[in-house]
Parts: C-alpha cells; sequence; structure tokens
C-alpha cells in the first residue's frame, strides 16, 4: 500500500471517530449509557470476531488477560464521554478526548520516568490554556461534562500505554478484538444492574448504534493498524489531531452546535498544544533516537 493511500484510510477513520460524539449524543436519546457502550462494543465484537475467527484460534492466557484489561479501560473511557455528553456539546467533548494526545507523553514521564521533551510541555501548557477557555464559564465554573470528558483523555492515555506494553508479547488484532468484546460484556452487566438493556426503539437509535458499531468501532480499530504499517507515526499523529476538528465539524452542521468567539479560542490552543506535543516532540527525540541506532550498529 502506498503512503498516501494509508494516510487517507487513516483520514476516515479519523472522520469516522470525530463523528462518534454526535452518534454517541443521538443514542442516549433512547438507551442508557451502559446500554449504548455495550450495543456499541458488542455489535463490533462480532463483525470483528467474525472477520478474523481463524486469528482468534491462537489466543493464549496472556492475550486474554490483557483483552480483560484494556476492555476495562475502554469502558472507563467511553463511560466517561456517554455521560459527559449530558451535559456538553459535542465540540468540548472532541477537543477535550483529543487531550489524549498530551497526556500520554505526561502520564509515561510520572509512571515510567521518561524524559520529556521541550515541545511536549509547551504542548501542555497550551492545552491547559485552552481547556480553561472551553471549559470555564462566566462565573468560572466548570460543566460535570467537561470534567467527565478530560477524565476520559486520562482513561485513554493509560489505556495507549498500556497496550503498547501488551502487544510486544501477544498479538496485537487479536488484544484489539478482544478489548472489544470485553467492554461491550462489562457495559452489558452495569446496564443489566443500573438500567433496563434494550435495543433502540426509534430510528435515530438505530441509526446511532449501526454507525458507532460498524464505523467508528469495528472499522476504526481494524484499519487504524493496517493504514499506520505504511505511514509514519509523526504523520499519524498529525491526522488523528484531526479528531476533535471532525466532532466540531459534525456538532455545527447537524447538531447546530456553535462555539462562542473564547470557545473557539480554547479550541484553536487545544489544537496547537496537540500537535506541539505530537509533532515537534517527536521531532526532538528523532535526532537522540538516531545517534542511540548509530551506536548500537557501531557496538555490533
Amino acid at each position: 500500500m502506498k503512503p498516501l493511500k494509508a494516510e487517507l484510510m487513516l483520514i476516515v477513520v479519523t472522520m469516522f471517530w470525530g463523528s462518534s460524539y454526535l452518534f454517541m449524543k443521538m443514542g442516549l436519546g433512547t438507551l442508557g449509557e451502559f446500554n449504548l457502550i455495550a450495543l456499541r462494543f458488542g455489535l463490533a465484537f462480532i463483525l470483528a470476531a467474525l472477520l478474523f475467527r481463524k486469528r482468534l484460534r491462537s489466543v493464549d492466557a496472556r492475550t486474554l488477560k490483557y483483552g480483560a484489561l484494556l476492555g476495562f479501560l475502554l469502558l472507563g473511557v467511553f463511560t466517561c464521554i456517554t455521560f459527559g455528553l449530558k451535559t456538553t456539546t459535542t465540540s468540548n467533548a472532541g477537543f477535550l478526548v483529543a487531550l489524549t494526545v498530551v497526556f500520554v507523553p505526561l502520564l509515561d514521564v510520572l509512571i515510567f520516568k521518561k524524559k520529556v521533551a521541550p515541545p511536549q510541555i509547551l504542548g501542555a501548557i497550551l492545552a491547559i490554556a485552552g481547556i480553561g477557555l472551553l471549559t470555564l464559564n462566566g462565573s468560572l465554573h466548570v460543566q460535570p461534562g467537561d470534567l467527565l470528558c478530560i477524565l476520559a483523555a486520562i482513561f485513554y492515555a493509560v489505556q495507549i500505554l498500556v497496550t503498547s506494553r501488551a502487544v510486544k508479547s501477544s498479538d496485537s488484532l487479536n488484544i484489539g478484538i478482544l478489548q472489544l468484546g470485553f467492554a461491550g460484556g462489562y457495559a452489558l452487566i452495569l446496564s443489566a444492574v443500573f438500567e433496563t438493556p434494550a435495543l433502540p426503539s426509534t430510528l435515530p437509535g438505530w441509526i446511532a448504534i449501526l454507525a458507532l458499531g460498524i464505523f467508528c468501532s469495528a472499522c476504526g480499530f481494524i484499519l487504524q493498524p493496517v493504514a499506520q504499517k505504511y505511514t509514519t507515526p509523526t504523520r499519524t499523529g498529525l491526522i488523528f489531531a484531526l479528531e476533535p476538528v471532525f466532532a466540531a465539524f459534525f456538532g455545527y452542521w447537524f447538531a447546530h452546535e456553535q462555539l462562542s468567539l473564547q470557545g473557539y479560542t480554547g479550541a484553536a490552543l487545544v489544537l496547537l498544544g496537540i500537535i506541539a506535543s505530537e509533532l515537534l516532540g517527536r521531532l526532538h527525540f528523532a535526532p537522540f533516537q538516531a545517534r542511540m541506532l548509530k551506536k548500537r550498529r557501531a557496538d555490533l
């Protein structure tokens, strides 16, 4: 596959993920939060499992454990988002959840004691300033939904860090499929305890579940690793930075949501923070990584 085709595929995936906030809000009109998550990931798991059923036969205990852990973290991500969408806009949710890109290197520093590049510090400062402008109203109060979306970004950052270590010793595709199944299973149990599990009763509800399950989850999680093989991490990061832009576009076009001037300024700062953390951070570490690679080859 040519890099251009892979990058176009990643843009499509990012567009799917950007639209997911709107579809989640649509689904919440007729379904409970855990019920929505259960249907979304249950459908995605069934489709992915049928498509890769031969691959799943090789699942071992280690892969199963990682799938269960990552499914729990994925449940945390989408529980925070779905409950958060009840008191915030799809635009705010998209930009705040995209802070995952900033939180990943920061958590890497705190948990694994890795070095942080100056551009990543700059990115964090810009993002925090953007959060303030996006979420604080005239009385300096923050909506609960905004806080939940920030918590979702932290959950997602932890999920990414755990995934990066899990795939070193287990099949990455099987882990990706299993985490969908576990997330859906956990959500179904919570729905049975706190809600009444049901299928959508309206056309918008069915559209939301089918779009979330097929396009945003099954296609997104399958196409992403395939496309990433044929492009660079830096380009991938920049493409994924478009997710909140797509979220804001779909929110404006279909839900008629508009940000204030303060909100647009905050969104721009969050986007700049993400780009600074992702792009400049990688460029900062690139010369060091090249020197280390050269040294290893010399040692050999």
